[in-house]
Protein backbone atom coordinates (compact mmCIF):
# COMPACT_ATOMS: atom_id res chain seq x y z
CA UNK A 1 0.00 0.00 0.00
CA UNK A 2 1.12 3.41 -1.06
CA UNK A 3 0.05 5.79 2.10
CA UNK A 4 0.18 10.12 1.47
CA UNK A 5 0.72 11.38 5.05
CA UNK A 6 0.28 15.08 5.41
CA UNK A 7 1.07 17.46 8.81
CA UNK A 8 1.98 20.92 9.43
CA UNK A 9 3.72 20.61 12.65
CA UNK A 10 3.74 23.86 15.24
CA UNK A 11 6.53 26.33 16.58
CA UNK A 12 6.88 24.23 19.30
CA UNK A 13 7.52 20.33 18.61
CA UNK A 14 4.74 18.34 20.13
CA UNK A 15 3.53 14.51 20.83
CA UNK A 16 2.15 14.81 17.21
CA UNK A 17 4.78 15.31 15.39
CA UNK A 18 6.25 12.14 17.67
CA UNK A 19 2.86 10.30 16.56
CA UNK A 20 3.04 11.21 12.96
CA UNK A 21 6.68 9.95 13.29
CA UNK A 22 6.34 6.89 14.97
CA UNK A 23 3.08 6.10 12.23
CA UNK A 24 5.24 6.61 9.48
CA UNK A 25 8.15 4.37 10.97
CA UNK A 26 5.52 1.71 11.67
CA UNK A 27 4.20 1.72 8.01
CA UNK A 28 7.97 1.42 5.98
CA UNK A 29 9.15 -1.06 8.56
CA UNK A 30 5.88 -3.23 7.53
CA UNK A 31 6.93 -2.34 4.01
CA UNK A 32 4.46 0.18 3.02
CA UNK A 33 5.26 3.44 0.70
CA UNK A 34 5.19 6.75 2.48
CA UNK A 35 5.07 9.77 0.66
CA UNK A 36 4.92 12.92 2.94
CA UNK A 37 3.49 16.51 2.57
CA UNK A 38 5.01 19.02 5.25
CA UNK A 39 4.56 22.29 6.53
CA UNK A 40 5.37 24.34 9.56
CA UNK A 41 3.88 26.90 11.39
CA UNK A 42 8.02 28.38 11.35
CA UNK A 43 7.20 29.34 7.83
CA UNK A 44 5.47 32.55 9.47
CA UNK A 45 8.43 33.72 11.56
CA UNK A 46 10.05 35.32 8.22
CA UNK A 47 6.68 37.31 6.60
CA UNK A 48 6.11 40.93 6.72
CA UNK A 49 3.27 42.10 8.06
CA UNK A 50 1.44 42.64 4.74
CA UNK A 51 2.52 39.36 4.34
CA UNK A 52 0.78 38.08 7.11
CA UNK A 53 -2.40 39.55 6.23
CA UNK A 54 -2.44 38.12 2.78
CA UNK A 55 -1.77 34.71 4.48
CA UNK A 56 -5.19 34.94 6.66
CA UNK A 57 -7.03 33.76 3.62
CA UNK A 58 -4.86 30.99 3.18
CA UNK A 59 -5.67 29.85 6.50
CA UNK A 60 -9.33 29.14 5.38
CA UNK A 61 -8.76 27.85 2.40
CA UNK A 62 -5.55 27.54 0.44
CA UNK A 63 -5.83 27.07 -3.43
CA UNK A 64 -1.61 26.51 -3.41
CA UNK A 65 -1.89 23.68 -0.99
CA UNK A 66 -4.82 22.21 -2.72
CA UNK A 67 -3.02 22.49 -5.95
CA UNK A 68 0.40 21.01 -4.20
CA UNK A 69 -1.54 17.87 -3.03
CA UNK A 70 -3.30 17.76 -6.71
CA UNK A 71 -0.25 17.40 -7.79
CA UNK A 72 1.51 14.91 -5.62
CA UNK A 73 -1.64 12.79 -5.43
CA UNK A 74 -1.24 12.43 -9.39
CA UNK A 75 2.30 11.97 -9.29
CA UNK A 76 2.47 9.56 -6.36
CA UNK A 77 -0.87 7.27 -6.87
CA UNK A 78 -1.31 6.85 -3.27
CA UNK A 79 -4.11 4.46 -2.10
CA UNK A 80 -4.48 6.34 1.05
CA UNK A 81 -4.30 9.91 2.51
CA UNK A 82 -3.22 10.13 5.76
CA UNK A 83 -4.18 14.09 7.22
CA UNK A 84 -2.35 14.90 10.82
CA UNK A 85 -2.54 18.97 10.97
CA UNK A 86 -3.55 21.49 8.49
CA UNK A 87 -2.82 24.27 10.69
CA UNK A 88 -1.93 26.71 10.27
CA UNK A 89 -0.27 26.69 6.60
CA UNK A 90 -2.03 23.72 4.84
CA UNK A 91 -5.48 24.32 5.24
CA UNK A 92 -9.00 22.05 4.68
CA UNK A 93 -8.76 22.22 0.70
CA UNK A 94 -6.54 19.48 0.89
CA UNK A 95 -9.59 17.19 1.26
CA UNK A 96 -11.09 18.57 -0.98
CA UNK A 97 -8.41 17.90 -3.14
CA UNK A 98 -7.63 14.25 -2.47
CA UNK A 99 -12.07 14.01 -2.84
CA UNK A 100 -11.29 15.46 -6.40
CA UNK A 101 -8.99 12.84 -7.75
CA UNK A 102 -10.82 10.26 -5.81
CA UNK A 103 -8.47 9.12 -3.06
CA UNK A 104 -9.70 7.79 0.62
CA UNK A 105 -9.05 10.63 3.57
CA UNK A 106 -8.34 9.48 6.82
CA UNK A 107 -8.16 12.22 9.54
CA UNK A 108 -6.51 12.23 12.83
CA UNK A 109 -8.02 14.34 15.60
CA UNK A 110 -4.75 14.97 17.99
CA UNK A 111 -6.63 18.25 19.41
CA UNK A 112 -10.35 19.39 19.86
CA UNK A 113 -9.30 22.36 16.81
CA UNK A 114 -12.74 20.89 15.00
CA UNK A 115 -14.63 22.34 17.38
CA UNK A 116 -12.96 25.23 19.63
CA UNK A 117 -10.93 27.67 18.08
CA UNK A 118 -7.98 27.20 20.60
CA UNK A 119 -8.23 23.40 20.43
CA UNK A 120 -8.13 22.51 24.00
CA UNK A 121 -11.49 22.92 25.55
CA UNK A 122 -9.80 25.64 28.22
CA UNK A 123 -10.02 28.91 29.09
CA UNK A 124 -9.16 31.10 32.30
CA UNK A 125 -7.91 28.10 34.16
CA UNK A 126 -11.36 25.88 33.55
CA UNK A 127 -12.69 23.70 30.73
CA UNK A 128 -14.64 25.45 28.48
CA UNK A 129 -17.15 23.82 25.94
CA UNK A 130 -18.82 27.09 24.62
CA UNK A 131 -18.08 26.70 21.54
CA UNK A 132 -19.18 23.55 20.83
CA UNK A 133 -21.98 22.91 18.34
CA UNK A 134 -20.23 25.72 16.11
CA UNK A 135 -20.46 28.61 18.22
CA UNK A 136 -17.67 30.26 17.98
CA UNK A 137 -18.49 33.69 18.51
CA UNK A 138 -17.92 32.76 22.34
CA UNK A 139 -14.31 31.81 21.79
CA UNK A 140 -13.62 35.07 19.10
CA UNK A 141 -15.26 37.09 22.31
CA UNK A 142 -12.70 35.52 24.90
CA UNK A 143 -9.65 35.66 22.54
CA UNK A 144 -9.53 32.13 22.90
CA UNK A 145 -6.48 31.44 20.48
CA UNK A 146 -3.35 32.98 21.31
CA UNK A 147 -5.28 35.49 23.98
CA UNK A 148 -6.33 37.59 20.55
CA UNK A 149 -9.49 37.74 19.15
CA UNK A 150 -8.28 38.59 15.51
CA UNK A 151 -6.28 35.74 15.57
CA UNK A 152 -9.24 34.02 16.89
CA UNK A 153 -11.77 35.18 14.42
CA UNK A 154 -9.15 33.90 11.51
CA UNK A 155 -9.43 30.43 13.32
CA UNK A 156 -13.21 30.74 13.72
CA UNK A 157 -14.01 31.85 10.10
CA UNK A 158 -12.27 28.89 9.26
CA UNK A 159 -13.92 26.36 10.95
CA UNK A 160 -17.33 28.10 10.29
CA UNK A 161 -16.90 28.02 6.67
CA UNK A 162 -15.91 24.49 6.46
CA UNK A 163 -18.49 23.50 8.71
CA UNK A 164 -21.33 25.54 6.38
CA UNK A 165 -19.59 23.90 3.33
CA UNK A 166 -20.21 20.23 4.53
CA UNK A 167 -15.98 19.99 4.39
CA UNK A 168 -16.09 17.94 7.64
CA UNK A 169 -19.01 16.07 7.03
CA UNK A 170 -18.36 15.23 2.72
CA UNK A 171 -14.53 15.42 2.68
CA UNK A 172 -12.93 13.39 4.95
CA UNK A 173 -13.98 9.46 4.73
CA UNK A 174 -13.15 8.59 8.54
CA UNK A 175 -11.87 10.01 11.29
CA UNK A 176 -9.50 8.66 14.43
CA UNK A 177 -10.12 9.63 17.82
CA UNK A 178 -7.35 9.07 20.14
CA UNK A 179 -10.48 7.92 23.10
CA UNK A 180 -13.89 6.97 23.41
CA UNK A 181 -13.52 10.85 25.62
CA UNK A 182 -12.80 12.03 22.52
CA UNK A 183 -15.49 10.47 20.10
CA UNK A 184 -17.90 11.37 22.08
CA UNK A 185 -17.16 15.18 22.19
CA UNK A 186 -16.47 15.20 18.34
CA UNK A 187 -20.13 13.21 17.68
CA UNK A 188 -21.70 15.50 19.67
CA UNK A 189 -20.02 18.28 17.83
CA UNK A 190 -21.52 17.08 14.85
CA UNK A 191 -19.35 14.97 13.26
CA UNK A 192 -21.18 11.68 11.60
CA UNK A 193 -20.97 8.99 14.32
CA UNK A 194 -20.47 6.37 11.78
CA UNK A 195 -17.14 7.90 10.18
CA UNK A 196 -15.08 8.38 13.83
CA UNK A 197 -13.18 5.47 15.13
CA UNK A 198 -11.04 4.93 18.09
CA UNK A 199 -7.12 3.97 17.80
CA UNK A 200 -5.02 5.23 20.28
CA UNK A 201 -1.60 6.46 20.71
CA UNK A 202 1.80 3.88 21.07
CA UNK A 203 5.02 3.51 21.52
CA UNK A 204 7.20 2.32 18.21
CA UNK A 205 10.03 0.42 20.26
CA UNK A 206 9.05 -1.38 23.16
CA UNK A 207 11.75 0.84 26.23
CA UNK A 208 10.94 -2.70 28.26
CA UNK A 209 9.57 -2.71 32.00
CA UNK A 210 11.90 -1.24 34.92
CA UNK A 211 13.55 -3.31 37.64
CA UNK A 212 13.83 -1.71 40.39
CA UNK A 213 10.81 -0.25 41.96
CA UNK A 214 11.73 3.96 41.72
CA UNK A 215 12.37 6.45 44.97
CA UNK A 216 11.02 10.06 43.14
CA UNK A 217 8.27 10.87 41.92
CA UNK A 218 7.86 12.72 37.85
CA UNK A 219 6.22 15.11 35.88
CA UNK A 220 7.12 15.17 31.86
CA UNK A 221 5.78 17.87 29.74
CA UNK A 222 5.02 21.28 29.16
CA UNK A 223 5.32 23.87 31.69
CA UNK A 224 1.66 25.78 30.84
CA UNK A 225 -0.33 26.80 33.06
CA UNK A 226 -3.40 24.07 31.93
CA UNK A 227 -0.70 21.13 32.98
CA UNK A 228 -1.72 22.05 36.50
CA UNK A 229 2.37 22.11 37.56
CA UNK A 230 1.45 24.79 40.23
CA UNK A 231 -0.84 22.14 41.67
CA UNK A 232 1.61 19.26 41.81
CA UNK A 233 3.66 21.97 43.72
CA UNK A 234 1.13 23.20 46.01
CA UNK A 235 0.41 19.20 46.46
CA UNK A 236 4.13 18.76 47.41
CA UNK A 237 3.90 21.92 49.98
CA UNK A 238 1.21 20.14 51.46
CA UNK A 239 3.17 16.63 52.11
CA UNK A 240 5.05 15.72 55.99
CA UNK A 241 7.80 13.77 53.53
CA UNK A 242 7.52 14.63 50.30
CA UNK A 243 9.32 11.86 48.28
CA UNK A 244 11.68 13.57 45.58
CA UNK A 245 10.04 15.49 42.76
CA UNK A 246 11.63 15.85 39.30
CA UNK A 247 9.94 18.18 36.96
CA UNK A 248 11.30 17.48 33.46
CA UNK A 249 9.93 20.40 30.92
CA UNK A 250 10.63 24.04 29.48
CA UNK A 251 7.64 26.35 28.51
CA UNK A 252 6.63 30.18 29.47
CA UNK A 253 6.00 28.97 32.82
CA UNK A 254 9.19 27.76 33.75
CA UNK A 255 10.76 31.05 35.37
CA UNK A 256 7.62 31.28 37.58
CA UNK A 257 7.81 27.57 38.61
CA UNK A 258 11.24 27.74 39.77
CA UNK A 259 10.72 31.00 41.48
CA UNK A 260 7.60 29.36 43.18
CA UNK A 261 10.33 26.38 44.70
CA UNK A 262 12.44 28.63 45.76
CA UNK A 263 10.52 31.65 47.56
CA UNK A 264 8.17 28.66 49.01
CA UNK A 265 11.06 26.52 50.14
CA UNK A 266 9.29 23.72 48.50
CA UNK A 267 10.95 20.42 49.73
CA UNK A 268 12.97 18.01 47.31
CA UNK A 269 12.18 19.28 43.95
CA UNK A 270 14.02 19.74 40.91
CA UNK A 271 12.96 21.57 37.93
CA UNK A 272 15.12 20.20 34.94
CA UNK A 273 15.38 21.41 31.57
CA UNK A 274 13.37 19.25 28.71
CA UNK A 275 15.86 16.44 27.78
CA UNK A 276 16.06 13.98 24.70
CA UNK A 277 13.54 11.25 24.03
CA UNK A 278 16.03 8.18 25.54
CA UNK A 279 16.61 10.56 28.34
CA UNK A 280 13.46 11.33 29.15
CA UNK A 281 11.97 6.81 29.44
CA UNK A 282 15.30 6.32 31.40
CA UNK A 283 14.00 8.68 33.95
CA UNK A 284 10.19 7.28 33.32
CA UNK A 285 11.97 3.93 34.07
CA UNK A 286 13.61 5.01 36.96
CA UNK A 287 10.89 6.89 38.39
CA UNK A 288 8.22 5.18 41.11
CA UNK A 289 4.96 7.32 39.57
CA UNK A 290 4.51 9.38 37.27
CA UNK A 291 2.24 12.13 37.55
CA UNK A 292 -0.15 14.38 35.24
CA UNK A 293 -1.77 17.19 36.91
CA UNK A 294 -3.77 18.69 34.07
CA UNK A 295 -6.62 20.93 34.69
CA UNK A 296 -7.69 20.64 30.89
CA UNK A 297 -8.90 17.68 28.93
CA UNK A 298 -5.86 16.28 27.32
CA UNK A 299 -5.59 14.60 24.29
CA UNK A 300 -3.81 11.22 24.16
CA UNK A 301 -0.39 11.95 26.24
CA UNK A 302 2.48 10.21 24.69
CA UNK A 303 3.71 10.16 28.64
CA UNK A 304 0.73 7.88 30.26
CA UNK A 305 1.89 5.11 27.17
CA UNK A 306 5.68 5.68 27.75
CA UNK A 307 5.06 5.06 31.43
CA UNK A 308 2.81 2.25 30.97
CA UNK A 309 5.75 0.42 28.83
CA UNK A 310 8.11 0.99 31.18
CA UNK A 311 5.75 -0.40 34.45
CA UNK A 312 5.72 3.00 35.93
CA UNK A 313 2.25 3.61 37.41
CA UNK A 314 0.45 6.85 37.00
CA UNK A 315 -1.05 9.51 39.09
CA UNK A 316 -4.01 11.76 37.15
CA UNK A 317 -6.54 13.84 37.39
CA UNK A 318 -10.12 12.58 36.91
CA UNK A 319 -10.48 14.49 33.54
CA UNK A 320 -11.47 13.86 29.83
CA UNK A 321 -9.18 10.99 28.20
CA UNK A 322 -6.96 10.75 30.96
CA UNK A 323 -9.51 9.09 33.75
CA UNK A 324 -10.09 6.88 30.90
CA UNK A 325 -6.53 5.75 29.79
CA UNK A 326 -5.41 5.22 33.48
CA UNK A 327 -7.69 2.25 35.17
CA UNK A 328 -8.03 4.04 38.88
CA UNK A 329 -6.29 1.49 41.80
CA UNK A 330 -5.42 -0.70 38.85
CA UNK A 331 -2.86 1.02 36.47
CA UNK A 332 -2.34 4.43 38.52
CA UNK A 333 -4.69 6.44 40.61
CA UNK A 334 -7.01 9.50 40.09
CA UNK A 335 -7.31 12.83 42.20
CA UNK A 336 -9.82 16.11 41.80
CA UNK A 337 -8.33 18.34 39.04
CA UNK A 338 -7.09 21.06 40.31
CA UNK A 339 -7.32 19.83 44.13
CA UNK A 340 -3.83 19.95 45.79
CA UNK A 341 -5.16 18.26 48.94
CA UNK A 342 -6.13 15.67 47.19
CA UNK A 343 -3.39 15.00 44.89
CA UNK A 344 -1.10 15.08 48.23
CA UNK A 345 -3.02 11.71 49.83
CA UNK A 346 -2.78 9.96 47.03
CA UNK A 347 0.87 10.30 46.64
CA UNK A 348 0.97 9.48 50.71
CA UNK A 349 -0.63 6.77 50.07
CA UNK A 350 0.98 5.45 47.16
CA UNK A 351 4.35 5.75 48.71
CA UNK A 352 3.54 4.07 51.48
CA UNK A 353 2.52 1.16 50.37
CA UNK A 354 5.38 -0.88 47.77
CA UNK A 355 3.39 -3.65 47.73
CA UNK A 356 0.25 -1.53 46.09
CA UNK A 357 3.16 0.15 43.94
CA UNK A 358 4.61 -3.10 42.87
CA UNK A 359 0.93 -4.46 41.56
CA UNK A 360 0.08 -0.61 40.07
CA UNK A 361 3.72 -1.10 38.01
CA UNK A 362 3.02 -4.82 36.39
CA UNK A 363 -0.83 -3.82 35.61
CA UNK A 364 0.81 -0.63 33.74
CA UNK A 365 3.10 -2.93 31.93
CA UNK A 366 0.40 -5.27 30.99
CA UNK A 367 -2.01 -3.01 29.99
CA UNK A 368 0.93 -1.43 27.46
CA UNK A 369 1.10 -5.09 26.34
CA UNK A 370 -2.48 -5.73 25.48
CA UNK A 371 -3.42 -2.17 24.31
CA UNK A 372 -0.19 0.26 22.76
CA UNK A 373 2.44 -1.98 21.40
CA UNK A 374 3.47 -1.10 17.45
CA UNK A 375 1.92 -4.48 16.39
CA UNK A 376 -1.39 -3.89 17.87
CA UNK A 377 -1.90 -0.20 17.03
CA UNK A 378 -0.54 -1.58 13.44
CA UNK A 379 -3.16 -3.84 12.88
CA UNK A 380 -5.77 -1.31 14.12
CA UNK A 381 -4.10 1.08 12.05
CA UNK A 382 -4.34 -1.24 8.64
CA UNK A 383 -8.20 -2.33 9.83
CA UNK A 384 -9.31 1.44 9.73
CA UNK A 385 -7.26 1.99 6.25
CA UNK A 386 -8.91 -1.24 4.41
CA UNK A 387 -12.43 -0.06 5.56
CA UNK A 388 -11.91 3.41 4.14
CA UNK A 389 -10.92 2.27 1.11
CA UNK A 390 -13.67 -0.67 0.79
CA UNK A 391 -16.35 1.99 1.74
CA UNK A 392 -14.67 4.80 -0.94
CA UNK A 393 -14.49 2.28 -3.74
CA UNK A 394 -18.56 1.52 -3.04
CA UNK A 395 -19.25 5.13 -3.40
Amino acid sequence: MKVAIIHNSYRQPGGEDVVVAEETRLLEDHGHKVVSYRRSNHELDGMSKGQLLIHVKDVVYSGDSKGEIKNLIRNERPDMVHVHNTFLMISPSVYEACKDEGVPVVQTLHNFRLLCPGGTFYRSGVVCEECIGGKFWNGICHGCYRNSRSMTSVVALMLKFHQLRGTWSNSVDKYVALSEFARSKFVLGGLPPDKVQVKPNFIGIDPGAKTQPGEFALYVGRLVPEKGVEVLLAAWKKLSKAPPLMIIGDGPSKDGLQSQIETEHIPNVQLMAWKPRELVLDAIKKAAVLILPSTWYEGFPMTIVEAFACGTPVICSRLGAMQEIVVDECTGLHFTPGDARDLAEKVDSLFGDSKRLSAMSRAARSKFEELYTAEKNYSQLMSIYEQTISASSRN
